[in-house]
């Protein structure tokens, strides 16, 4: 007997009818010899939902209140699940994520995982149970205050659930067959990837993919556990996300090696916006004043340029990328440090998008860039930032030309399948 974990997203739990399907696809696995617990998310909406709530009651809710609240809906679907499997003669427990043992840091919102301490979770499963765990949540290990791991971060709490239970493998049940070689709601021809490396997929999520959250992904590699993405509303093999020496290596139909392809993916971004920060004194230590003020609110930057300091005046323009999110916070701690610094001015610009195309395949191939660049300049997208690692290159483009830049990208690189990739449910997870 194995043990699996489950992980259905609120695209699959969407209504009483949803519910009752993934209750069979759970007993089903159950039936046939495994060990299962299942890490569930928000029914649909709901969590969008509470939060403009929320918003409704209190322009700037507490950041506690707020976890105490949107920790409402994974519990609900959690129960509901519960009961379904109930009626059909299973026995089954739901648990919020702290009686799970989720342990997390403090910080509101976005905690990360410490540790996982199933006890609970463990007994129920020696007890003949399916046990039902409500994701997106724990437990802070100082305050013991509720706590939320990020939207997406249910495949978090799954693949850290399935390290702690020594489980075979961690299946995440979303609305599309797989991991695709783009976003099939922008991109029709974009095929099913069987298997992707840790790495590539890290990329990818990082890049904007949002199959997966990132957090899980890495998690997933540094605890060697196997992912299988599937869909909720089908039966199709889905997609392997596992160590790059453990993937089976391509071959023709006769058999044959092939080589690896390139690119395995082309991702984009529309969640980050920009900041450029006009005449900053070209002197040293500047740039450090500046990005210390940043981390010290706990914003993430993606991709910085600096561009070659003014003769005349000794002046240099910075630009960097950030979630939309955060940019209220970072234009507010910048101005505080404006005289400080000693820079001119503040330029905000939320109208852009990130492409990104992946592949450990580019290492040992010249002229990628070339033929991404190309790609791009045919189909008239002007490029705005650049930046690059070993086995991506992401671009920063104009709103309007993510869509247009991603399809020209994936037909550039022979990605293009011949048929239409199937979308279930619509939200991508």
């Amino acid at each position: 007997m194995t043990r699996v974990v489950q992980k259905f997203g609120g695209s699959s739990v969407a209504d009483a009818d949803s519910i009752k399907r993934v209750a069979k696809r759970v007993l089903a696995t159950k039936q046939a010899g495994h060990d299962v617990c299942v890490v569930i998310s928000a029914m649909g909406d709901t969590t969008d939902e509470l939060m403009d709530l929320a918003l409704q009651v209190s322009p700037i809710p507490k950041p506690r209140e707020l976890d105490m609240l949107l920790t409402t809906g994974e519990r609900q679907s959690a129960a509901l699940l519960a009961m379904a499997l109930a009626d059909l003669g299973a026995e089954a427990r739901s648990y919020t994520g702290s009686q799970a043992g989720v342990i997390t840091t403090g910080k509101h919102g976005d905690a990360r995982i410490i540790d996982i301490t199933p006890g609970r979770v463990t007994s129920a499963l020696d007890e003949g149970s399916i046990v039902i765990v409500a994701g997106f949540q724990g437990v802070s290990q100082d305050t013991k205050d509720i706590t939320t791991l990020g939207r997406g971060a249910s495949d978090t709490t799954a693949v850290a659930l399935a390290a702690a239970l020594g489980a075979d493998h961690c299946e995440i049940y979303t609305d599309v067959d797989g991991i695709f070689t783009a976003d099939p709601r922008i991109c029709p021809a974009a095929r099913q990837v069987p298997e992707i490396s840790y790495e590539e997929m890290m990329e990818m999520a990082a890049s904007g993919a949002k199959v997966l959250h990132l957090r899980c992904v890495e998690y997933a590699r540094r605890e060697n556990v196997r992912v299988h993405v599937r869909s909720s509303f089908s039966d199709r093999s889905g997609t392997w996300v596992k160590d790059l020496n453990d993937i089976n290596p391509l071959t023709d139909k006769d058999g044959n090696p092939m080589e690896q392809a390139i690119i395995s993916g082309v991702a984009h971004d529309r969640g980050e916006a920009k900041i450029t920060i006009v005449g900053v004194p070209d002197q040293v230590g500047v740039a450090a004043r500046i990005f210390d003020e940043i981390a010290s609110a706990g914003i993430n930057i993606d991709m910085i340029v600096q561009n070659q300091s003014r003769v005349s005046t000794s002046r240099t323009d910075i630009s960097f990328t950030l979630p939309k999110t955060e940019g209220r916070n970072a234009m507010q701690r910048l101005n505080d440090i404006k005289e400080r610094i000693g820079f001119e001015e503040l330029l905000f610009d939320d109208q852009i998008g990130k492409v990104s195309i992946v592949g450990v395949g580019m290492k040992s191939h010249p002229g990628v860039t070339a033929k991404f660049f190309r790609a791009l300049a045919d189909a008239d997208v002007n490029l705005d930032m650049i930046s690059t690692s070993e086995i991506r290159i992401s671009v920063v483009v104009n709103a309007e030309a993510v869509d247009r830049a991603v399809r020209a990208a994936h037909t550039a690189f022979g990605l293009d399948a011949d048929g239409e990739a199937v979308v279930y449910a619509g939200t991508g997870r």
